[in-house]
C-alpha cells in the first residue's frame, strides 16, 4: 500500500500508480478534485442559481416603473395622440387601477426624467457603493461563502420592506439599499463556483451563472403578466421570498472555497472540502499542502485594493479591463429599459431580450477554452456598437429591423459581458480576484447609473440612447488591446506568483 505520508499526494486505492507532484496550488487542487463530478456539479448549481435573483431585481423596474396605458373619457377634447400632460384630469384614465406601476399611484406621469429614473439610478448607485464596501470582505474577513450569504440576506430584506414604499424618495432608497446588497452577488458566486473547479471547466462553470441570470431575467415577464392589472409591490414580494429561502440553502449547503482558504493559512478545512468535494479515492494531510500561499500582507479588509493599484501591471490591467466594462455596461443594462421607447410590446420584447441571452451563454459554454479573449471582446463590442448605432439612425420608420437590430446589440453585450467577468478571473491571482473581479463589475454597473437618464432623453431623440450606447461600447472595447492573452493559463494564487508568470512569458516572447 502506498505510504500516506508521501508529498503532496498518495493514491490510498492503489500500491502502484503514484500522482507525479504538481508544481503548484491549481495542479494541487486539481489532482485532488479529478474530473468535474457530481459533488462539483451540485455545488456550482447551488451557488450559480443566485444569479437568477440578481436578474430579478436588476431589471425589475422595467415592470413596476413602466408608464401603464391611458384612454380618454372626453372624445371632444382628448385623443390617443394627445399629450398627457396637456390634458384635464377628468378627460381621461388609466386602463388599470393606479397601483399597477409607481408611476400611476404616485402620479409621476408629467414628473421629469430624473424623478421617473431615479429608482432605476438609485439602484444602480448602490451596487456601486455596495461593490466598493462590501467587494474586498470575500478576499479578507468574510470569505466567498459567507459574503454570498451576507449578500442574498440584505437583496432579499431590501426587497420585502420595498413593497411598503410609501413615496417615490423611499421607494428610492429601498431601491439604493437593494442595489447595496445586490452588489456582490454576481462576483461571489461566479468566484466560488470557478475557484472550485480545475481550468478545463473555469469557463463552463462560470457560464452557468450566466444561464441562471438568463432564467431570472425570463421569469420577469412570466410573474409581470401574471400580475398584469395588480399592484407592483406584489412584485417584490414574490421576488423577495425565494430569495430568503435561498439564503438558507448557501448556509447550510455550500462549501468555502478550498483555494481562499489555503491562502489565508486555514489548510485543513481546505483539506476537508477538498476530499469532499474529491472524485477520485485521494487522502491528503495537512502536510501534503506544503505550498506557501498564504497572504500574510492582508492585515486589514482593503488591503487587497492597496495591492491591486501597487503593481504597476495588476493597475494597468484593472483599468483597463474596467474601461472596457464601463462600455459594455452601459449597453447591458440600458437596452432593456429603452424597450418601452421601441412601437413594440414590452413583454415581447423582454422576454426576446432575456432570449438573447441563452445563444451568449451557449457561445461562453461551448467555446471559452478555444477562442482568444481579446479578438473576441473587440468582435462582439465593434458588432454592438454598430448595431445600436443603426438604430438610432434608422429612426422608427422601420420598427421590425430596430428589434432586429436591439437584439443583436444585447446578445453582442451579452457575450461580452460573459467574456469579461471569465477574463477578469483569469487576469488576477487569488490573493486579490474578488476584489478585482468587483472592481470590473462596479464599472459595469457604473455604466447602468447613466442608462436610465440617457433612456429618458432618448425618448425625443434616439441618438441619445441608441446613438451614444453603440458610440461608447464601440470605443471602450478598443482598451481590451492592452490586456495579455489568458486562454488555457493556469490560475495563480499570489501577485509575486501572477508577475513571474507574465516575466517568464514576455521572455519567451522576446
Amino acid at each position: 500500500m502506498a505510504d500516506s505520508t508521501q508529498p503532496l499526494l498518495s493514491d490510498s486505492n492503489s500500491s502502484e500508480s503514484k500522482l507525479p507532484p504538481p508544481r503548484s496550488l491549481d495542479e494541487t487542487i486539481e489532482q485532488c478534485i479529478g474530473n468535474f463530478g457530481w459533488a462539483q456539479f451540485l455545488q456550482a448549481a447551488l451557488v450559480s442559481f443566485a444569479w437568477v435573483f440578481d436578474a430579478q431585481q436588476t431589471f425589475i423596474t422595467v415592470f413596476t416603473d413602466s408608464q401603464p396605458t391611458w384612454h380618454c373619457l372626453d372624445s371632444d377634447r382628448c385623443n390617443s395622440s394627445s399629450n398627457l400632460c396637456t390634458l384635464p384630469n377628468q378627460t381621461w384614465s388609466w386602463d388599470f387601477n393606479p397601483h399597477v406601476s409607481t408611476i400611476s399611484e404616485w402620479g409621476l406621469q408629467c414628473a421629469g426624467s430624473l424623478v421617473k429614473g431615479l429608482p432605476a439610478s438609485s439602484f444602480f448607485l448602490g451596487c456601486l457603493v455596495g461593490g466598493l464596501a462590501l467587494s474586498t470582505l470575500a478576499d479578507s474577513s468574510l470569505g466567498r461563502k459567507n459574503m454570498l450569504f451576507l449578500s442574498c440576506l440584505i437583496m432579499s430584506l431590501s426587497s420585502m420592506l420595498t413593497a411598503f414604499s410609501t413615496s417615490i424618495w423611499v421607494y428610492a432608497f429601498l431601491r439604493f439599499l437593494n442595489g447595496f446588497g445586490r452588489a456582490t452577488v454576481g462576483t461571489c458566486a461566479l468566484v466560488l463556483s470557478t475557484e472550485l473547479v480545475g481550468k478545463k471547466w473555469r469557463g463552463q462553470v462560470g457560464a452557468m451563472g450566466f444561464l441562471c441570470f438568463t432564467l431570472g431575467f425570463l421569469t420577469l415577464p412570466l410573474l409581470g403578466y401574471i400580475n398584469n392589472g395588480n399592484s407592483w409591490r406584489y412584485l417584490y414580494v414574490w421576488t423577495s421570498i425565494p430569495t430568503l429561502l435561498y439564503c438558507v440553502l448557501v448556509r447550510f449547503f455550500v462549501w468555502e472555497s478550498p483555494r481562499w482558504l489555503i491562502v489565508k493559512g486555514r489548510k485543513e478545512e481546505a483539506v476537508s472540502i477538498l476530499q469532499s468535494i474529491g472524485s477520485n479515492a485521494i487522502t491528503m494531510s495537512f502536510s501534503d499542502l506544503c505550498l506557501d500561499v498564504q497572504d500574510s500582507s492582508n492585515p486589514d479588509v482593503y488591503d487587497a485594493l492597496r495591492i491591486l493599484v501597487k503593481k504597476p501591471w495588476s493597475l494597468r490591467r484593472l483599468l483597463a479591463v474596467m474601461a472596457v466594462g464601463f462600455g459594455i455596461g452601459m449597453v447591458y443594462y440600458g437596452m432593456p429599459l429603452t424597450l418601452s421607447n421601441l412601437n413594440f410590446n414590452l413583454y415581447l420584447g423582454v422576454v426576446f431580450n432575456a432570449l438573447s441571452e441563452l445563444p451568449a451563454f451557449l457561445i461562453t459554454f461551448f467555446f471559452m477554452n478555444t477562442i482568444k479573449r481579446r479578438e473576441a471582446l473587440i468582435g462582439f463590442t465593434a458588432l454592438s456598437g454598430i448595431s445600436s448605432v443603426l438604430i438610432a439612425s434608422l429612426g422608427q420608420q422601420i420598427g421590425s429591423l430596430q428589434i432586429v437590430l436591439e437584439l443583436v446589440s444585447f446578445f453582442s453585450a451579452c457575450t461580452a459581458f460573459n467574456m469579461t467577468l471569465i477574463y477578469t478571473i483569469e487576469l488576477f491571482p487569488t490573493c486579490v480576484r474578488n476584489s478585482a473581479l468587483a472592481m470590473v463589475r462596479q464599472a459595469l454597473v457604473f455604466g447602468g447609473v447613466f442608462s436610465p437618464v440617457m433612456v429618458a432623453a432618448g425618448r425625443e431623440n434616439q441618438f441619445w440612447s441608441y446613438g451614444m450606447f453603440g458610440l461608447v461600447i464601440g470605443l471602450f472595447g478598443l482598451f481590451v488591446v492592452g490586456l495579455p492573452e489568458t486562454r488555457g493559463s493556469v490560475l495563480c494564487d499570489t501577485m509575486d506568483e501572477e508577475e513571474s508568470k507574465n516575466l517568464t512569458k514576455e521572455h519567451i516572447i522576446g
